[in-house]
């Protein structure tokens, strides 16, 4: 279980870590062009801030397993992704756009916060 938890973790980790730098780097104007429509009505900075959520979560899902210190941040990290996935779930569906990638990007760091609860206890 311990390698599905580290795999699991390891694709969500640069999934997380490449869309957050994303948005932390590119102006609104790029990420429209890029497909991501939503942030033309969302202020830059909320923008930016969910750009830093998605690589402190990327960060956390792995760091804690690596270093073995505080391994209970590695599931804390992947429930809050799940939070923001909702969020982008929400966002989407309001938008009437298409939502599944937000949705399977959720349901895995749900699987990921069972499997590192299961890890930890």
């Amino acid at each position: 279980m311990l390698i599905a938890l580290w795999i699991i973790n390891a694709v969500l980790a640069l999934v997380f870590l490449a869309s957050g730098l994303t948005k932390v780097t590119r102006t609104s104007d790029r990420l429209v062009a890029a497909g991501m429509g939503w942030t033309q009505d969302s202020p830059s900075i909320a923008v930016k801030l969910i750009g830093i959520a998605e690589i402190l979560g990327a960060l956390g899902l792995v760091l804690p397993l690596v270093t073995g210190i505080q391994i209970w941040l590695a599931p804390t990290s992947a429930a809050a992704l799940v939070v923001l996935m909702g969020g982008a779930v929400a966002t989407h569906v309001r938008r009437k756009e298409r939502f599944q990638q937000p949705a399977i990007l959720g349901l895995v760091a749900a699987a990921s916060t069972v499997l590192g609860s299961l890890h930890i206890a």
